[in-house]
């Protein structure tokens, strides 16, 4: 049974511009316990997208195609992005979710830099590391290749996901069966669609 699964990353918003580790108190719009906010907007009062963002996002809508299944990142980026786009009532996913990021979480990659120099060259040069006490590489690697061969393999036709720039390079990892320090060599923009078609264990990765 063949299915496609058409990823698309969440649109420009204030933790993408400022290149921040997501935050669970902004980016999931709340306490991760209790699911955050559902009307996509960051607990610190702030969108989770700016206007741009919103703006790409509504201008991207004609062009996605219709699907019967829809997953969404729990992320209030990815929610607020399904919500522009169209999406009606996707399912909220956990295992999309973005690289937990420990107790860099909200922090820059510039700030990190100039803190923590030795662990964030550790963990840009090993997949396997997770310095600051959150989720490896390849331990995410891991968990989105487990949904692609599980619930996305389970599907037959579309299957349309609004996920993490994390979580859809993953999943391209995954497609292509490298290893998983190509992870840091895919570039995943604001509003790209990664799609893939194929079924457990054997997945091609669409371009163009």
């Amino acid at each position: 049974m063949t299915v496609r699964v058409i990823f698309v990353s969440p649109a420009i918003g204030p933790e993408l511009r400022q290149a921040r580790f997501a935050d669970e108190a902004s980016a999931y719009g709340g306490d991760a316990a209790d699911g955050g906010a559902a009307d996509g907007r960051a607990a610190y009062g702030g969108d989770a997208l700016d206007e741009a963002g919103v703006r790409a996002a509504r201008a991207l809508r004609p062009d996605l195609p219709v699907a019967s299944h829809r997953f969404v990142s729990p992320s209030a980026r990815c929610r607020r992005t399904a919500e522009e786009l169209g999406l009606a009532d996707p399912v909220a996913e956990p295992e999309l979710r973005g690289c937990a990021a420990g107790r860099w979480r909200g922090r820059t990659l510039d700030e990190v830099a100039a803190e923590e120099p030795e662990a964030l060259m550790a963990w840009l040069a090993d997949p396997a590391a997770a310095p600051h006490g959150g989720e490896s590489v390849r331990q995410l690697c891991a968990r989105v290749a487990g949904w692609l061969d599980g619930t996305a393999a389970g599907f037959a036709g579309r299957v349309l996901v609004v996920a993490e720039p994390d979580a859809v390079r993953a999943a391209a990892v995954h497609a292509l069966g490298v290893p998983d320090q190509v992870f840091r060599r895919l570039d995943v923009p604001p509003l790209a669609v990664v799609e893939l078609t194929g079924r457990a264990g054997r997945w091609n990765l669409r371009l163009g």
